[in-house]
């Protein structure tokens, strides 16, 4: 049976190399190659592909942020192997629900085995529609808090998200407001930045601002049945709900 396959990865020689070990599968068909998440879900959409390499670690959109886009949205889901070089929970949860982990440099053996569970799953596919949900329920119940990069005063500090109160963007550049510190991100849109952080607690009430729903102080009524945010960093910032957003509001807080 032939494999429609894409590669994606930040790097191209790691994409280079991979497509090069692939050859030796006849088997497999590479339909494409992405450099990053946002490409990698294009591609996805555009060839229909039965397999995808992922790569975990990307700017902007990572491998498990392309995942949970393609679930939210429904519909045909590929199968997933992983290959990354970093092993703090890919060992303990992709082995569990993705169809397989590779860790780079990827060796040709453990390819082989790769392809072989791809294959059999490709031609068992009953399981194939909850098995990367279950991937992302594993990943979901055991995360650790996400650490954001914040920049200020020519340094770099890590936050935990949950000190986050509100980010911002203006012009290109997002602010990241927290209880100790703010500075700037380096994410290029809200929408990324909002893919890392924990979707329970991290709200986007207007097009402009992400906050975190735990650092709400006050809910504002303003004109025309809209409202307002104060939040609870220490100037109080006001921080306006959309009328899109409106209705998430009143769900939110059972106005």
């Amino acid at each position: 049976m032939s494999i429609s396959t894409l590669i994606v990865d930040d790097e191209k020689l790691a994409r280079e190399e991979l497509a090069f070990l692939l050859k030796s599968h006849p088997e497999v068909e590479i339909v494409g190659e992405a450099a990053n998440g946002l490409e990698a879900i294009t591609m996805i959409d555009e060839y229909e592909p039965d397999l995808v390499f992922l790569d975990v670690q990307m700017p902007g959109l990572d491998g498990l942020s392309v995942v949970r886009k393609m679930i939210d949205r429904g519909g045909r889901l590929p199968h997933f192997i992983f290959a990354t070089a970093f092993d703090q929970y890919a060992v303990e949860a992709f082995e569990l629900a993705a169809a397989d982990y590779v860790m780079k440099p990827i060796e040709k053996s453990r390819l082989s085995k790769s392809i072989e569970r791809a294959r059999r799953l490709i031609e068992s596919p009953d399981d194939a529609a909850g098995q990367v949900e279950r991937l992302l329920a594993q990943l979901s119940d055991k995360r650790s808090p996400t650490k954001l990069l914040v920049r200020s005063s020519n340094r770099m500090f890590l936050v935990d998200e949950a000190e986050i109160a509100y980010a911002t963007i203006e012009d290109g550049v997002i602010t990241v407001v927290a209880s100790s510190i703010e500075g700037l991100s380096n994410y290029r849109t809200i929408e990324e930045l909002q893919s890392h952080l924990d979707s329970s607690l991290f709200w986007r009430p207007h097009r402009s601002y992400l906050v975190n729903i735990n650092r709400i102080k006050e809910v504002i009524p303003w004109f025309k049945s809209s409202y307002q945010l104060r939040m609870s960093d220490k100037n109080q910032t006001a921080i306006p709900v959309s009328r899109a957003q409106t209705k998430r509001l009143r769900e939110l807080f059972k106005l």
